[in-house]
């Protein structure tokens, strides 16, 4: 996801199925998470450690290590995590869930910790941790990749330019690429390739019985369709294989844009058109934009920032952007770069600010196919009648990423479980109440009403939807797996045959959790 998009993407690389929808994300935090009896970090290595590999590790919150190993990007309703294990090869995957199951101990799977909503709260026992399962390696004949599941989307871009390929990616560095993949895969290369599920060829999965498969089009095929956009409910994805392609574009053009309030009504009038509907050229990487404060531009209004990232020269960018020249932006700023320096220009790089880990998060979001002009005016002086009242919430921002999507609309609706290819633009907010501020709940009230705002102006004929990776625990089912019938009577009875006990039960689960 794009800069100062960095939300998005949920690291964690496997979870556990679903929760019911509550009205507030808080619901999750308040009730009562699944029993767990105290587990004695010494237990487990004395019972478990000697079937694992030499590398595994197993350490409990006296450990030097533990303060790493647990660190969330999300910190409100947090995994309630007693002991850590970190396997030395994939294959100690299998005997760790294996252990669990025979010891009646809940486990949930983490890569990088960016899991957003707060279903995952209720969860109480082992964590597994993958961020040591790295390895990247190319198989240039077959134009293919194999990612282990702790591999991240800077160390994918990286290792696969410097050999003259790319694959899709989410947009921000330090996010992994399992866990987006297996919600569906948001990314600048999408309008060419699509999305990051759609290049997916293979999973070496772990099921919920400790049994370990190859899921693929020819294998298991019922369970490839499950995984690729409802994936966090059916096993832990330990490597994948995924498509390459050759590099075509050396270098992107990007231009950044700073607006006021003045400009709202035009500025998205603009926008429609540059998206067309659905329609952008696949050449563009995308718009992307953002209200915020910015005390220098205005300390008393909201400012807008828009990114522009073109696959290609700036002269040939240029007719595309003379519409927005035109409105009188207050600063533009231009430039050229390579696609492994993306995310900084997007302002998700690994060193920016929204990699920063342990913040409350207060989030909502929307999908939308076309910018409801009025009510991106109204969602403007809402923000800036909120920040007016609770100045402490002025780093809140209403963020609109606006991939192409063609590539994401070459793929079949029926042929995954990811529902939501007519969504052609993606709206997240994002509150950071600082810490004892006291300001939760107002946040809440505020991302209510702008997710409320969002859907509104899609009009009646469209039912809400919501990208699971962007989550925050409190949208309905239908919203994040499709309101066609079909689609969550499969999905329920795949989880049936593959997960009757509900292990994977905490990443906005399709079956939730008995309170």
């Amino acid at each position: 996801m794009p800069s100062l998009y960095c939300f998005v993407a949920l690291g964690i690389t496997l979870t556990q199925a679903l929760a019911a929808a509550y009205t507030n994300p808080k619901d999750y935090a308040q009730m009562p998470v699944p029993r767990q009896s105290p587990l004695p970090s010494e237990s487990v290595q004395q019972g478990l450690g000697p079937s694992l590999s030499k590398n595994a590790s197993i350490f409990g919150p006296d450990d030097s290590r533990w303060p790493d190993a647990t660190e969330r990007y999300q910190d409100f309703a947090v995994p309630q995590v007693q002991v850590v294990v970190q396997p030395g090869v994939e294959d100690d995957i299998p005997t760790i869930v294996k252990y669990a199951n025979e010891h009646g101990i809940n486990f949930f799977v983490v890569n990088r910790g960016h899991s957003l909503t707060s279903t995952v709260g209720r969860f109480n026992g082992i964590q597994i941790d993958v961020r040591s399962l790295t390895d990247i390696s190319i198989n240039k004949d077959a134009m293919t990749a194999k990612l282990q599941a702790g591999a991240r989307n800077y160390e994918t871009i990286d290792v696969l330019w410097k050999e003259g390929y790319v694959t899709t990616t989410g947009s921000c560095s330090c996010v992994g690429m399992v866990g987006p993949a297996l919600g569906g895969g948001h990314g600048v290369q999408q309008g060419v390739h699509g999305l990051i599920a759609d290049n997916l060829i293979g999973l070496n999965v772990v099921l919920a019985n400790g049994t370990a498969i190859t899921v693929s089009e020819t294998s298991y095929p019922d369970l490839w369709w499950a995984m690729r956009g409802a994936g966090h409910n059916f096993g832990i994805v330990t490597s994948f294989d995924m498509k390459i392609y050759p590099v075509t574009v050396p270098s992107y053009y990007y231009r950044n844009y700073v607006f006021t309030g003045k400009h709202v009504e035009p500025l998205f009038e603009e926008l429609n058109k540059f998206h067309a509907n659905g329609s952008l050229s696949p050449t563009w990487g995308g718009a992307f934009g953002v209200y915020t404060m910015e005390p220098s531009v205005s300390t008393t209004e909201a400012t807008i920032f828009w990114t522009f990232i073109y696959g290609g020269s700036k002269e040939d960018a240029a007719a595309d952007l003379s519409s927005f020249d035109a409105l009188g932006p207050v600063a533009v700023d231009e430039g050229d770069v390579p696609f492994t320096s993306i995310s900084d220009i997007l302002i998700s790089g690994l060193e920016s600010d929204l990699c920063a880990p342990s913040k409350v998060h207060i989030t909502g979001t929307a999908g939308l196919q076309v910018y409801n002009v009025t009510v991106q005016r109204q969602l403007y002086d809402l923000y800036n009648k909120k920040v007016s009242k609770e100045p402490l919430l002025s780093g809140t921002k209403l963020v609109h990423e606006g991939y192409a999507v063609e590539g994401v609309l070459r793929g079949k609706p029926e042929g995954s479980a990811f529902p939501l290819r007519d969504d052609n633009l993606l709206m997240y907010f994002d509150a950071m109440p600082p810490p004892n501020s006291g300001l939760e709940d107002f946040a809440f009230q505020w991302a209510r009403e702008t997710e409320d705002l969002w859907n509104a102006g899609e009009g009646e004929w469209r039912k809400p939807t919501t990208y699971v990776n962007y989550a925050a625990g409190h949208e309905s089912l239908e919203s994040m797996y499709g309101y066609e019938p079909w689609r969550l009577e499969k999905l329920r009875a795949l989880k049936a045959q593959y997960d009757p006990l509900n292990k994977f039960a905490y990443y906005n689960p399709i079956v939730p959790l008995e309170s």
